[in-house]
């Protein structure tokens, strides 16, 4: 049974880890700062050490020079992406970005630990890399029966092996970055780290150095040079999420390292040559933004190399209970709420929703209704899901013949304008004299809520014209 340390000075962070871990089979030890790992454990004889970057007393890298042969999965907050790259350089076999999904960490760790080379049998290193764990499969990574997910999970088989370039396709929410993952896994560069950028959340003004490095004096506030995201992923493979957000300046960069191979940080003259298998994901038609001249239409064709597109959850009508009972059973072990069911009530609501938020707004409704419940049973209510603002969904499955009082109620809500409708049509109608903060305080919604909403309805944010 592997042995697994885990150094975090936060409390519940440490716990929640420890019981993931625990109940996938590992041997679990833990500490609050490298200086009590040291005191009370040989971090050295462990199978795996899982840190947080940022710890009271030494920093988490310095178990990597403590236990040089223990490989060093680091935890940190996007705040500290940059930090989680450096420690990368150091040493650390990967990094892991909280708040992180369980089914990341797991599928980050069987990986770590499948690629560890034993005493007893030293495999060369070609011959490592050809035997792909199971656990790097798509189908352990992501969950999905129905066929359209099985056609997913045998497209990421046979691209995965190749450096082909891929463009992943699919709404807010649908799993892109646990295909990205699937996809790293399975190639021969799943020794190497997978860098995630979600190009979305940084700021436009920042987008290129973090992408591409800067030198020393490229900018204010640039007091010392700085490796981009792109050299890190040197050898390994780059995801960037939400591809479709990059600003102009940033897609004629981004083109050169697809077609050159080759890297130019802010502030230099000098260009140097990375390795880097891309992998892109986004949910807007990209196609459609090289016509209005928001996207390249030169990087849209290098991007788009090999497409896969990852379906809604309301095209994945006989997943739905899957998931949901997935989702309730770890959320129960989690709470100590182990023998939690779904009421065939509540199977029917899940059923019958429209999912605007696909697989991440079913686990919300699960963790939610887990928290809420006092039983052992989860009702309607306890989902919640009439509060989401969308129409009811009536798969073609369940509708029973001609029922005409369900055709002359989809007429009707057909002809009624939905949250959803009414939040797209006022954003359009004002976002060009409202700033986002007025935008969010007239919606009554928070502006982090507004950017979600932008990105679930694929409304893009007008770019500002320095007025």
């Amino acid at each position: 049974m592997p042995r697994i340390l885990i150094v975090e000075d936060e409390d519940i962070i440490r716990s929640a880890v420890r019981k993931l871990l625990q109940h996938a089979g590992y041997e679990v030890a833990d500490a609050s700062s490298v200086e009590e790992a040291e005191q009370n454990h040989e971090p050295d004889q462990f199978d795996l050490i899982i840190s947080d970057l940022r710890l009271p007393g030494a920093a988490g890298t310095e178990l990597i020079n403590r236990a040089p042969n223990t490989p060093v999965l680091i935890m940190t907050s996007y705040a500290s992406l940059r930090s989680a790259v450096d420690s990368m350089k150091m040493g650390a076999v990967e990094y892991i970005a909280k708040p992180f999904d369980h089914d990341e960490m797991l599928a980050a760790v069987e990986n770590i630990l499948a690629r560890k080379p034993s005493a007893q049998n030293t495999v060369d290193e070609a011959t490592a890399s050809a035997e792909i764990p199971e656990s790097s499969d798509p189908a352990n990574i992501m969950f999905g029966d129905c066929e359209p997910m099985q056609r997913v999970f045998t497209l990421i088989r046979k691209v995965a092996p190749t450096e082909t370039t891929v463009l992943i396709q699919g709404e807010s929410g649908t799993g892109k970055e646990l295909a990205a993952r699937a996809l790293h896994l399975m190639s021969p560069r799943a020794t190497k780290p997978l860098i995630s950028v979600n190009c979305a959340a940084i700021p436009e003004s920042l987008i290129e150095s973090e992408l591409f490095g800067h030198e020393k004096g490229a900018f204010t506030g640039a007091v010392s040079a700085r490796t981009g995201l792109i050299e890190a992923a040197d050898g390994g493979s780059l995801f960037l999420d939400e591809i479709g957000e990059l600003p102009a300046e940033a897609q004629a960069r981004l083109l050169r390292v697809l077609q050159e191979g080759e890297i130019r940080k802010v502030g230099s003259t000098q260009s140097r040559k990375v390795n880097v298998r891309m992998i892109a994901a986004t949910h807007r038609n990209l196609k459609a933004m090289t016509r209005t001249g928001e996207f390249r239409e030169d990087l849209y064709y290098r991007l788009n190399v090999m497409q896969v597109r990852i379906p809604p959850l309301r095209e994945r009508q006989s997943d739905i209970l899957g998931l949901a009972r997935r989702f309730l059973k770890r959320q129960g072990e989690k709470m100590g709420k182990p023998n939690l069911n779904l009421s065939p009530e509540a199977m029917r609501v899940l059923e019958r929703h429209r999912w605007p938020g696909n697989v991440r707004e079913l686990e919300n409704a699960i963790e939610r209704a887990t928290i809420l419940c006092d039983g052992d049973v989860i009702t309607p209510a306890l989902l919640d899901l009439d509060s989401e603002g969308g129409d009811e969904y009536i798969p073609e499955s369940l509708v029973e013949g001609n029922n005409e009082q369900t055709r002359t109620r989809e007429a009707d809500s057909a002809n009624d304008l939905s949250l959803e409708d009414y939040f797209q049509h006022f954003v359009l109608e004002n976002q060009d004299r409202m700033s986002e903060t007025e935008l969010a305080q007239k919606l009554g919604i928070s502006r982090k809520s507004l950017w979600e909403r932008r990105q679930r309805l694929g409304i893009p944010r007008k770019k500002s014209s320095g007025n």
